[in-house]
């Protein structure tokens, strides 16, 4: 009901009569028959819009009837529909008249009927702030997402008189209809014109769009205002909130563009809370998304340069603006290269675990056996002499290469499972995905550093002091015929059909832990170095190559992490003949009688040269091992936890 539509004063209001009424009922202790309060306030009912009435224009029978002795009847539609009938037939064909109707719906909305006052009046029920509390009397749940609006931040904190409340959206209390009926102001039809009348200017951009002109077709298979934007919450557009959301909102139709987007780096960095990478509407424009061959489109060629280079400035060229932000390695008709890539990566982690997971299973089945049957002995306590197995240099290598390792796969991994649960706890640690990428562009440049410094040593070492042995014998990494053999033998001795092979130096399994740094360090670091410089390296390669960059710095990333913290901690740390950790790597030191068990060849040839002699060093002090096992053990926990987690991403199907 409109108090603003009332009726006039009329110069037959028995004045007299209404001080009559009001002397009654200022008593605070009137009730009628049901213990409701009967207390009018004159002081308000001097102020309210229906002041000019006289109280038995209400109450009919207010004159006729001894009502402290008999109640009066309740003021009944027909008294309220003397003033306000156009009012009461709107009402009456909106969502709230099928409802049921009398004076008390219209109280509910404008409040006590001896106190309501006109609708302009900031201080009644339907002005827009009250409406917060009139209308959330009966809507809880829409109040609630629509105070954390940024329509109510700016009514409520900004103070901008002419933001939006419910009826500016929802039409007259009197008219509104259900949101499913055509006619309702926030029905499909309607909401772009009635969102419009405050946003002209988006309206008029997204009546161009692909999706405004479905909708001027009277198609329903595109979006509206509000299938994107969430009718009461809605969110500042620029706004961290906002921006996570949108990929999810456009993937509700956009499931396959969705789904490549998530596999992408924007899409993961964005998972991760970056407010940096580039969401659709980065792309694609909020609300003037045209078809990528309109070249009024933010995406047609034409125009590529601008919008990629908002994020890219400096980087953007011929080659760089072919990179696919839409990748689908597994279709081969999008790209044939990339899906050879992503098909070579696949197979080469699919050999590789299922090798190694094969053999290692093997192993810890023999060894849990022999050890119940006392096979092993124990080094755990030698006090007999050692033998320096490491350099100094080469445990501040390995030392060096642990930490960089680890934070490379602890700042990587949750982007590239970055909707996994843990992704973001973890990633958070760094201060979210631009302060991990800090980080993890840190740790790759102290990787380049040890492995060129190991490189550069090699060399030195067999170029400059011409020693030998590096590229065969059994002092060499390369792989050699006696591998295979060892491999053999050893496949043989797991399953309880030959004697445990001896071994010299280098094991086959060492050997490709090894090899396997030099190919990663190789193939992540260039790979990454791509995507950290792709302005540079799109000078001379085509742009699919970035797209081909991240598959096999992903892919490979895995293989990496996955080797080291499942296979190499296995064969040097988890097995039960070392379990829980072996400190050799850390003290450089190994008990002689163990190098005599574990690599019979190599003590051999070492006594035969008289070379044993000058190996032969002090066992680790007692401080030496401490250190060792603290920072051996926490390296290797913290392997296994990133270890678990890759396990629970691929059991969970999350993109990787």
């Amino acid at each position: 009901m409109s108090s603003a539509q009332a009726a006039p004063a009329s110069p037959a209001v028995p004045v007299e009569a209404n001080a009559k009424c009001l002397d009654c009922h200022e008593d605070s202790t009137l009730q009628d028959a049901s213990g409701h309060s009967l207390t009018v306030h004159a002081a308000t009912f001097e102020h309210s819009a229906h002041r000019s009435l006289a109280c038995s224009a209400c109450h009919t029978d207010a004159l006729s009837v001894r009502h402290p002795r008999r109640p009066l009847a309740p003021v009944s539609l027909a008294a309220c529909a003397a003033c306000h009938q156009s009012e009461i037939d709107q009402l009456a064909a909106s969502v709230h008249g099928m409802k049921g109707m009398s004076p008390q719906s219209c109280m509910s909305c404008h409040g006590d009927i001896h106190a309501v006052v006109r609708a302009q009046e900031l201080n009644s029920w339907t002005a827009a702030v009250a409406e917060i509390r009139s209308c959330g009397h009966c809507h809880q749940s829409m109040m609630d997402a629509y105070l954390s609006s940024a329509h109510a931040h700016a009514l409520l904190v900004v103070g901008l008189a002419g933001a939006p409340s419910c009826t500016d959206c929802h039409g007259s209390a009197h008219q509104i209809r259900p949101a499913a009926s055509p006619g309702a102001a926030t029905s499909f039809a309607q909401s772009p014109q009635t969102c419009g009348n405050c946003h002209a200017g988006i309206l008029a951009q997204w009546r161009e769009s692909a999706h405004g002109v479905l909708w001027q077709q009277g198609r329903t298979n595109g979006p509206v205002c509000t299938t994107c934007h969430e009718p009461h919450a809605v969110k500042i557009p620029t706004s961290p909130a906002m921006r996570r959301q949108f990929p999810s909102d456009c993937g509700t139709c956009h499931l396959k563009r969705y789904q490549s987007f998530e596999d992408s780096f924007h899409g993961q960095a964005s998972a991760l809370g970056s407010t940096a990478a580039a969401t659709c509407t980065d792309c694609h424009t909020a609300h003037h998304n045209l078809a990528p061959s309109d070249p009024r489109s933010s995406v047609n060629p034409v125009n590529l340069r601008t919008t990629c280079g908002r994020c890219h400035a400096g980087e953007v060229n011929a080659a760089f603006l072919t990179f696919d932000p839409h990748a689908n390695p597994r279709d081969p008709k999008r790209n044939v290269y990339l899906h050879w890539v992503w098909v070579l990566m696949t197979v080469l982690l699919i050999g590789v675990f299922g090798f190694f997971g094969l053999h290692d299973l093997l192993w810890l089945q023999r060894t849990v056996v022999g050890k119940f049957r006392g096979e092993y002995p124990s080094f755990r306590r030698a006090t007999g002499p050692y033998v320096r197995r490491f350099t100094t240099t080469q445990i501040v290598i390995h030392v060096i290469v642990i930490v960089s390792f680890l934070v490379l796969a602890a700042t990587g991994l949750p982007l590239k499972y970055a909707g996994t649960p843990w992704a973001s706890k973890l990633m958070a640690v760094w201060g979210g995905p631009q302060g991990g990428g800090i980080v993890h562009r840190i740790a790759a440049v102290v990787t380049f550093g040890y492995f060129g410094f190991h490189v550069l040593g090699v060399l030195y070492q067999m170029l400059v002091k011409r020693a030998r042995g590096y590229l065969w014998g059994p002092r060499s990494m390369v792989p050699q015929p006696r591998d295979i053999r060892d491999l053999v033998r050893n496949v043989g001795y797991f399953l309880y059909l030959r004697p445990r092979p001896q071994f010299d130096r280098w094991t086959y399994w060492e050997k490709f832990d090894y090899l396997a740094v030099f190919w990663g360090v190789a193939i992540i670091g260039f790979t990454g170095l791509m995507l950290w410089f792709p302005g540079f390296f799109t000078l001379f390669l085509p742009g699919w190559a970035l797209n081909a960059a991240a598959i096999a710095h992903s892919d490979e990333a895995l293989l990496a992490t996955g080797f080291i913290f499942v296979f190499h901690f296995f064969h040097t740390h988890l097995r039960p003949e070392t379990f829980p950790m072996d400190p050799v790597v850390f003290t450089g030191r190994l008990p002689l009688e163990r190098l005599k068990e574990e690599r019979p060849l190599e003590y051999e040839r070492l006594v035969a040269t008289g070379g044993l002699e000058r190996l032969l060093v002090p066992p680790p002090t007692r401080v030496q091992l401490v250190r060792a096992y603290l920072f051996g053990l926490a390296a290797v926990a913290i392997g296994v936890a990133l270890a678990v987690g890759i396990f629970v991403a691929l059991v969970g199907g999350y993109a990787g």
